[in-house]
Order: C-alpha cells, then sequence, then structure tokens
C-alpha cells in the first residue's frame, strides 16, 4: 500500500476506536495487531518500526500497569486539577446543587439519547384550564385598555383589580385544597402568554403571584401552619404578597446583600419571645407599593448562638406582614413607562418571630437555596412567557399592517426587505414558542431546569428585542406615535425590562448559563471534584478514565462527522427532519470536545474568563434551542405548512453555533490548540450559515394571510369584540384585503394610463365604477375596506392643552394616613385598606 492509504488506515482505525469508546485492554490489543501489520506489510524502514514498537510498549505498559498509571498518570493529574479547581462560594455551591439535570446533561454527552428528548411528555391544557383561558381570562383582557393604564391611570382600573381577585388569577400555582387553581404549569404559562399580549402591565402583575412571589415558597418549604394560614389568604387575594431581593448595592450578587437579621429576644404582642431584630433596604420590587405580605432575604446572625454554634447562618428567607412597626413602603417606581406596581421598601430595626422564617427556625440559613430553586423556576415560566405573548401580538399585528400597508399601490410586504424582518419576526416568534414549550415541559414533568430555565429567560427576551425592533422598523411612524392607536409602543418601552429583571441578560450569558452548566451538566466532570474534594483516589481514577474515554469518543465523533456532513450521525426518525437531528448530533460532539478542551487548559480561570464562558454558553444554548424546535414541531404532528417555520429557525440556530464556535476559536488565548480544535471539529471549514432568503418569502405569505400556520404561530393571542379596538380592526383589515384582493387588483388596473393612476384608492374605485369594471355592490365593499384600512394605518393626535395636562384625568386627592415611623401611606388603593391579621406560629 502507499504512504497515503497507510495513514488513512491508521487514521480510520483510531477514529474508530475512540468513537467507539472501546476499553484500554481492546484499544492496547487493537493498536497491536494494527502495529503487527504495518510491520509485515508495509514499507517503512526497520529503525521506524522500532521507534513505533518502543513507543506502543512504553505507554502501553504504562497504561494498563495499575501502580504506573497511578504514579505517572493518575497522581499528576490529581494535583493538577487539586489546584486548577476553582474556589466556590456558599452561594455558587448552593447554585450548583439546585434544581434538576435533564435534556441539558445530554447535550454535553455528544450523544444526545434522542428518546429522553421525545419521552418528554407533550403538556397540554385540561378541560378547567381551557375553560378558565376562554372564559375568565378572554374577559379580563377585554376589560382592559392598555392606554388607559398606561397613561391615565398608570395601574390597573378598580374593577379589574378586584376580578383578579375574585377569578382566582393570584391563584393559579396554589393547589385547589388552600383554595386556588391547581393549574398546571403549561397554563400557567399560557395565561401569562395570553394577558402579555394584551397589557404588559397586567401580565406583571399577575406573574409575581404566582412565580416569583412567596406561594411557590410556602409551597415547597413553608410548615403546616404557614401554609395553611397564607395559601387560602393569598388565593383569594386578601393577602397580596412581593418578594424583596434586590437592594442598591445588591443586584445579581445575592452573597452583597447588606441587609440584615440578628437572633435575640425581644417583646412581641406583650411577650417576650425569641425573633429576629431586621434592618433593610431594597428596590426594585414589583408590588411591594401595595402588598400586605412581604417575603424578605437577608443575611441571618446569631452573635448570642441561640439557635446553636454557628454565628453566620446565611441568607434566609422570611414572611412579614407590611402593617408592623419598622417597615416603610417608599414611592413608586416607573420601569421603561410600565405602571404595574414596583418600588422600594426599608426596615429598620423591625422584630418578628423566627417563626416567621418560611419553613421555620430549621430552614434559617437555608434562602438562597430556596431561592435558586424555586424563582428561577417561575423565572423559566413567567418572563419568557410575557415576551412570547408579545412577540405573538408582534407577529400578528406587523404581518397584517405590511399586507395592507400599500406603497405604489402595492403592500409593503412585496418588498424584499421588509420580507426579511417579517421572516426574522415569524422565525424568531416560532422560536421563543419552542424554547417556552420545552423548558416548561420539563417543569411540567417535575423537573427543576435551572440552566435551561437561564436559557429560555436570555434567550426568549433577547429574541424578543429583536422582534420588537424589526415590528417597530416595518411599521415605521405608525409604530413611534404614541396613542389609543399604537398596539406596538409600550411592549418596544417594556422590552428592557424582562431584559434586566431576574438576572439581567449581561450577567445570565456570560457567568451563569455555561458557568453553571458545564460543572452540572458534565458528565464526569462534578464527579471528578467531588473525589478530589473527599480524596477519594479510587473514584478519580474511574472517573478520569471515563472522562479520557469521553473525550477522545467525541473528538472522533467530531471529525468524522464534519467529513461526511454528519450524514451517519444518530437519528430517531427517518423523515424530514432525520438531517436536522444529525446536525444537531454533530454540533453536540463538536461542543463536548471545544469545551473539555478549554476547561482542561483555562481551569479555574475559566469564570473569569467571561468572553470565553459566553461563547460556551452561546454553544450550548443554540443546541437547547434546535432540540426545542425538534420537539415542539414533533408534538405538533409535524404540519407541513410550519416547515418554512422550522427551517428558518432551525437553519438561524445553525448559523449561530457555528458563528460562536468561529468566534470562539478565533479569540482563544493558545491558537496552535484553537488551530487543532478549528480541524477538528469544522474540517471543510464553517458548516452553516443561517437561513436563507428564499425562506423569508414563505414565511411572509403565512404572516399577512389568515392560514392555519398563522394561527398555531400567534397561539392564544387575544382579539377583542370590540370593532373599535386597533388590533381588532386590523385583523378585520386583514381578511378584507385578502378576500378582496382580486377586486382591488382589477380597478388598479384598471386605473393604469389613466388620470387617476396616481390618485387615491377612493378615486380608483370611482374610476372603475364609472368605467363599470365594478358593480355597485363591488363599489360599496371596497369604499367600506378603503375606510377600514385608513383608520388602520391612522395615528393619533392632540392638542397642547391636552399634552400639557398629561392626557390624563387628574386623580382625586389622596387621602394620607401616617403609618407607625411617621410617613404618609396611601389608603385609597383597593388593596391598601385591607386588614392584615398578623400570624402567631
Amino acid at each position: 500500500m502507499s504512504t497515503v492509504l497507510w495513514l488513512l488506515f491508521w487514521l480510520g482505525g483510531l477514529i474508530g476506536l475512540a468513537y467507539l469508546r472501546v476499553s484500554l485492554v481492546v484499544a492496547t490489543s487493537a493498536i497491536g495487531a494494527g502495529l503487527l501489520i504495518t510491520t509485515f506489510f508495509s514499507h517503512l524502514s526497520w529503525f521506524s518500526l522500532l521507534v513505533l514498537w518502543v513507543i506502543f510498549a512504553g505507554v502501553g505498559f504504562c497504561l494498563n500497569h495499575p501502580d504506573y498509571r497511578r504514579r505517572y498518570i493518575i497522581n499528576p493529574a490529581f494535583d493538577l486539577m487539586s489546584k486548577s479547581i476553582p474556589k466556590m462560594s456558599a452561594t455558587e455551591k448552593v447554585a450548583l446543587e439546585a434544581g434538576t439535570v435533564g435534556w441539558d446533561g445530554e447535550l454535553f454527552t455528544g450523544r444526545p439519547q434522542w428518546e429522553k428528548l421525545l419521552t418528554i411528555p407533550a403538556p397540554k391544557l385540561n378541560e378547567e384550564e381551557q375553560a378558565f383561558i376562554d372564559g375568565p381570562v378572554k374577559h379580563l383582557c377585554e376589560m382592559v385598555n392598555d392606554w388607559e393604564v398606561t397613561h391615565q391611570l398608570y395601574d390597573l382600573p378598580e374593577k379589574v383589580w378586584h376580578y383578579l381577585k375574585e377569578q382566582g388569577f393570584f391563584a393559579l400555582i396554589i393547589p385547589k385544597k388552600y383554595g386556588g387553581k391547581g393549574f398546571s404549569e403549561f397554563a400557567h404559562s399560557e395565561i401569562i402568554a395570553m394577558l402579555a399580549g394584551r397589557s404588559t402591565t397586567l401580565s406583571s402583575i399577575v406573574s409575581v403571584p404566582n412565580s416569583l412571589g412567596p406561594a411557590e415558597l410556602l409551597l415547597r418549604y413553608g410548615t403546616a401552619e404557614q401554609r395553611d394560614h397564607y395559601l387560602p389568604r393569598l388565593a383569594k387575594g386578601e393577602d397580596i404578597p412581593c418578594f424583596a431581593l434586590t437592594g442598591p448595592e445588591a443586584g445579581s450578587d445575592a452573597g452583597a446583600i447588606s441587609d440584615t437579621g440578628i437572633i435575640c429576644k425581644g417583646e412581641f404582642q406583650g411577650k417576650m419571645i425569641l425573633g429576629i431584630k431586621l434592618n433593610w433596604n431594597k428596590r426594585y420590587i414589583t408590588l411591594a407599593p401595595i402588598a400586605t405580605i412581604l417575603g424578605l432575604a437577608f443575611k441571618l446572625y446569631d452573635p448570642e448562638h441561640l439557635l446553636g454554634d454557628k454565628k453566620d447562618l446565611g441568607i434566609t428567607c422570611a414572611l412579614i406582614p407590611t402593617k408592623i412597626p419598622g417597615i416603610t413602603i417608599g414611592r413608586r417606581h416607573l420601569p421603561g413607562n410600565i405602571p404595574f406596581q414596583n418600588g422600594p421598601t426599608q426596615g429598620k430595626d423591625v422584630f418578628i418571630p423566627i417563626d416567621w422564617i418560611i419553613g421555620g427556625a430549621p430552614m434559617a440559613g437555608h434562602g438562597w437555596r430556596m431561592l435558586i430553586e424555586c424563582l428561577s423556576t417561575g423565572r423559566a415560566i413567567s418572563l419568557p412567557s410575557s415576551s412570547l405573548g408579545s412577540a405573538r401580538v408582534a407577529a400578528m399585528t406587523t404581518g397584517a399592517y405590511s399586507r395592507i400597508r400599500r406603497q405604489f399601490r402595492t403592500p409593503i410586504s412585496s418588498f424584499e426587505g421588509i420580507q426579511e424582518a417579517l421572516g426574522r419576526i415569524g422565525g424568531f416568534t416560532y422560536l421563543s414558542d419552542a424554547i417556552r414549550y420545552l423548558t416548561v415541559a420539563m417543569i411540567n414533568a417535575g423537573e427543576r431546569p435551572s440552566v435551561p430555565g437561564a436559557i429560555s429567560k436570555y434567550h426568549v427576551t433577547e429574541l424578543g428585542r429583536k422582534i420588537a425592533n424589526d415590528a417597530m422598523d416595518v411599521h415605521g411612524g405608525k409604530g413611534i406615535m404614541m396613542g389609543p392607536k399604537n398596539y406596538l409602543g409600550r411592549p418596544y418601552q417594556s422590552v428592557p425590562i424582562g431584559i434586566t429583571v431576574e438576572g439581567a441578560n449581561i450577567l445570565t450569558r456570560n457567568l451563569i448559563i455555561f458557568g453553571q452548566g458545564a460543572i452540572r451538566c458534565h458528565p464526569h466532570l462534578l464527579k471528578e471534584i467531588q473525589a478530589i474534594q473527599h480524596q477519594n483516589m479510587q473514584d478519580f481514577e474511574h472517573e478520569l478514565g471515563q472522562h479520557i474515554s469521553f473525550f477522545l469518543s467525541n473528538g472522533a465523533a467530531a471529525f468524522f462527522h464534519g467529513l461526511t456532513f454528519a450524514y451517519f450521525a444518530s437519528s430517531p426518525v427517518n423523515n424530514a427532519l432525520k438531517h436536522y437531528y444529525q446536525k444537531l448530533a454533530r454540533a453536540s460532539s463538536a461542543f463536548a470536545t471545544v469545551a473539555d478542551t478549554i476547561m482542561a487548559l483555562v481551569g479555574g480561570k475559566l469564570k473569569f474568563r467571561e468572553t470565553l464562558s459566553a461563547r460556551l454558553g452561546d454553544l450550548l444554548s443554540t443546541q437547547y434551542m434546535m432540540s426545542a424546535l425538534l420537539k415542539h414541531y414533533t408534538d405538533q404532528g409535524m404540519p407541513a405548512e410550519d416547515m418554512p417555520l422550522f427551517r428558518w429557525s432551525f437553519d438561524y440556530c445553525l448559523g449561530q453555533f457555528w458563528h460562536a464556535m468561529d468566534g470562539l476559536l478565533r479569540n482563544f488565548p493558545q491558537q496552535w490548540v484553537a488551530r487543532i480544535l478549528r480541524l477538528v471539529v469544522m474540517p471543510l471549514g464553517l458548516p452553516s450559515y443561517g437561513p436563507k432568503d428564499k425562506l423569508n418569502r414563505k414565511i411572509t405569505d403565512i404572516l399577512t394571510q389568515p392560514c392555519e400556520a398563522r394561527t398555531r404561530l400567534i397561539g392564544n393571542c387575544f382579539i377583542s369584540q370590540d370593532e373599535t379596538d386597533s388590533v381588532t380592526q386590523l385583523e378585520i383589515a386583514l381578511q378584507g384585503s385578502v378576500r378582496h384582493a382580486d377586486l382591488f387588483k382589477r380597478i388598479c388596473d384598471a386605473a393604469k394610463h389613466t388620470d387617476v393612476a396616481e390618485g387615491t384608492v377612493k378615486q380608483c374605485i370611482d374610476h372603475a365604477l364609472t368605467t363599470n369594471v365594478i358593480t355597485k355592490e363591488e363599489a360599496e365593499t371596497l369604499y367600506h375596506l378603503d375606510k377600514l384600512c385608513e383608520a388602520v394605518i391612522a395615528v393619533d393626535d392632540f392638542s397642547d392643552e391636552e399634552l400639557k395636562s398629561g392626557l390624563h384625568t387628574k386623580p382625586k386627592k389622596k387621602s394620607a394616613a401616617k403609618d407607625h415611623d411617621g410617613t404618609d401611606q396611601d389608603t385609597t388603593h383597593p388593596h391598601k385598606t385591607m386588614i392584615n391579621q398578623e400570624p402567631n406560629f
């Protein structure tokens, strides 16, 4: 054989051994057999063969002899990893241990087990949940006028507040035995999405008690007495909750909380009891201005050792009625001109019974774990669902508007520049729904997916920002003129809220997604770290061996799939989705190879190399997003009409994956390593560049006419029964424009080469009627449609007096009552006058 064939023989053999993850003994035997074949049949010199046999014998002996393997390989590796493992703070350790690992762990393996994805139960609404959406939820949306809420009242109308309480909107997740709805997380998500499409203010107010408030903490950690007291009151709306975590000096870094609680004895309700003296300063707290019950996170100290030997107990969570002495509720914030109730709260020397800790005294110091496990799950639902609701409205309205709005007698949706924007809007909306769907499905199935929750929150809100920008660009002046007719302005203003709250997106991308996911989800890394911490050399040796086999196998798979365009990668199906699964399988093996290499070389310093961590996080996230698309499209029954949306979204994610891989390797400090990795994972260059332009046209067709694909895309998007509603008018105008498109074309053709060719639509109708091109009945139809289209593209205008007066009715003078600390307290809000009975647990 020629030299090239011998090289191929050895390259193929070594790749095959690594790919199959054979045992050390099998690999040694196979390589020895290969050397024998080479010795007898190749034309290599005796000296070259001698060198190869010496190397084989030395390395093979060391690897297969236990004592030598430990002395020369295991022990040095143990010492090296011991030095490179970063020191973790208490909050980091809790974050790593909290939640569960599901499909996100499969993406780290390089060989995802597809059945684990496809067997996640598809979430569905039951009859009660569907009836609630069709009834109270739609009625609630009908009650809310977002312009009134955001510009006149700066709050929900009082009748809406009462309806929210009466219909149990604050009790979606509370079990029925406590008076709640006991809905699934999927129903919870669908409700938030529908409300967000109508009013961001409304969805924010409903989200907090169900996702980010004390109810979830009580259900999981509260004592029986706490649950029995609070949950029925929360379910009825007798208590309005908020949760106070963020302070001026502690935003994303919970470890920097300066709010303190000191365990001591004090007088409470005339008795000397063991309690906690609290001092806090919190801000950005949603529902704080109207809350009757305050969930509080603080650092708890026991200087007199009244609970035990430990002085610094750590972050703790307690529930505190807001009427007890020492609590101040500050004036309201106005986040992004979206007036959901949000504000600061302070406490000075507030003394509470120690039983007010959520879960009682035994849960002192366990607050951070409680927050990580509960609030991260809620965050995975509330913010992605809210962003999806706004995205659905943007897709629905932008598609309709681009079909109705004409330039040069042509719908602007016919222009390629508009189609490019519509392609992104449709694709990103479909992708957002898929991400939300998979994450909620995992939660519905009983998982607590902390890493997928972070991915969902980050990417769905970021996609929402892109959708909002494109929607505003397509609408032009219509989108920026504020007023009752503007259905985009407030959602556009609210975009930074979702991006900023509950873990700012910069932090999430740069530190959390990969920083948390790498250790939690890697099949061997956490076990190796635990073995090192416990000085367990036997377990370390086993895991290191498995890790090396894992690394070599993924490298071989990545290289092989790169050469064969992934046509031999695994796929659970043989249909139109087969090659998409194979592309994702290739991406998984490439990611596992690169991530392992970088973690080995950078070690503990990776947590400080934020751009590297961010790009690794992008690689993990885009794999999760592609998985979500496959799951979503499959569970929907693989409708052919939706294929353009699926293809655009998948191609976008795949392009983003390889773009992130390219950026990671171009910026990796050890460029010689980067070149080797590039050869391994991208031997033939970049495999994908994103969606093709032809898909934009197909998505435009979906968005600009009533069809089943459009109906599935916009989901439960609310459309009012009031025909004066701006969104309703838009939908009616779209249906009319599509239905009478041929008629409109007829009058435009008749007007060509005439004096009215450049005139108004009304003039074209008049001309067509005069020349008998259309009948009188057809003319009346077109006159009506023209007026409706004019109303749709119209914008609001105001007089100087209206603008100077603030465009809202001046509120009635509020009565002020002096609170216990001498501050003025608003008593006009319907929730401020509630009697709050203090519990005695």
